[in-house]
């Protein structure tokens, strides 16, 4: 095999990557590739947070927060999968370590361990941030008629769009 990505760049090595002609120029493929590593690296740090709440969330409405956020993290344990794959089938890597989701997320992580209210606020934060990162790349997908990248960001917009507005409710 060639060489890897180097973790210090955001670039992918071009001299490794495999010959892929799906009608979508190398650059646009490469620009939608790193915008879809962000919302991997997104999704995967709501998912990992979103499983220590459910853990560690506690109070008088710990059932219905244990359900739902169980819920929420089993389908972003999906939807990881999911992205990556799309990654993989424009030809680059998906990004796939901590260090690297540390780097290309927007999320932030939660120390500690917060209350029940706080892990709601926390968690619509972060579900409206996969959101914005998954629209941020919309654009790009559509310009070039991808449009498989284009259907799983609509698919993304929505769910996060609703589960926002589930937890928010939550709040009030």
């Amino acid at each position: 095999m060639g060489k890897k990505k180097s973790s210090e760049s955001s670039e992918f090595s071009k001299a490794d990557l495999p010959k892929v002609d799906i009608g979508i120029a190398p650059a646009s493929r490469e620009e939608i590739a790193q915008g879809l590593s962000r919302l991997l690296a997104d999704t995967y740090t709501l998912y990992l947070k979103t499983h220590n709440f459910h853990w560690n969330v506690t109070g008088p409405m710990f059932n219905t927060l244990h359900l739902m956020f169980e819920a929420q993290y089993m389908e972003l344990s999906l939807a990881v999968d999911l992205i990556a794959e799309r990654i993989r089938a424009l030809g680059y890597p998906a990004p796939a370590t901590y260090s690297e989701y540390a780097k290309l997320t927007s999320i932030p992580e939660t120390a500690g361990v917060p209350k029940a209210t706080e892990m709601i606020q926390l968690l619509v934060e972060g579900q409206e941030a996969v959101v914005r990162t998954a629209r941020s790349l919309f654009p790009s997908a559509s310009e070039v008629h991808d449009e498989p990248t284009a259907d799983l960001l609509t698919q993304r917009m929505t769910l996060h769009e609703k589960n926002a507005w589930m937890l928010r409710s939550l709040l009030e």
